[in-house]
């Protein structure tokens, strides 16, 4: 399983890495169960977690219980509530695993060890802090302009597995959208 994350970090940093098995030992193995929480809301995240495989949604919970997802995160990226890992504030999201999921956490301590020791792992977390950013932005920017009917088949044409990967409830969620609405018009496609 380590392999993954080795990958993925040669695939962005190049195979001349120094110092990669010492970065690699500062991660632990997570064996998420389905529905298992890794964060929940007013908690201090603790942990980054890359994802060898499996699903994690990121959403807000209202004071009626009422989930809104701001994210659904699949293999091979990196999830975290970066507000409260990186100033140590309580959390203003929540993190669960959607279905059993293989992770690496590192905590931030060791993150920080990483980033002043290690320089090519500052371009990790620039990578990381990137892609956050411009997938945020670029959903809700693309979510504002659009019907529930084109952002249905917005997910069709941009992240097709998650159609046949996840519950009804939980991509309505990630859409905007109530479920009864996401079932009546998937039945237009």
């Amino acid at each position: 399983m380590i392999n993954t994350l080795r990958q993925h970090i040669i695939a962005r940093l190049g195979s001349d890495i120094e110092n990669l098995e010492t970065v690699l030992a500062t991660f632990k193995y997570v064996k998420a169960k389905r529905n298992e929480p890794l964060l929940v809301q007013g908690d201090v995240c603790q942990y980054v977690y890359f994802i060898a495989s499996g699903c994690l949604q990121v959403y807000t919970l209202d004071s009626d219980g009422n989930e809104t997802t701001r994210d659904i995160i699949t293999e091979d990226n990196w999830c975290a509530e970066l507000i409260s890992f990186g100033g140590q504030l309580p959390a203003t999201e929540n993190i669960r695993a959607v279905e059993p999921s293989d992770l690496f956490a590192i905590d931030r301590q060791s993150f920080a060890l990483m980033m002043e020791t290690i320089p090519q792992f500052d371009k990790v977390y620039k990578q990381i802090l990137e892609a956050s950013y411009a997938n945020s932005v670029y959903r809700i920017n693309t979510f504002v302009s659009l019907s529930a009917l084109e952002r249905i088949k917005w997910l069709m044409d941009y992240r097709p597995k998650l159609m046949s990967r996840l519950s009804s409830k939980l991509i309505a969620s990630y859409l905007g959208i109530s479920q009864e609405t996401f079932s009546r018009l998937k039945t237009r496609l």
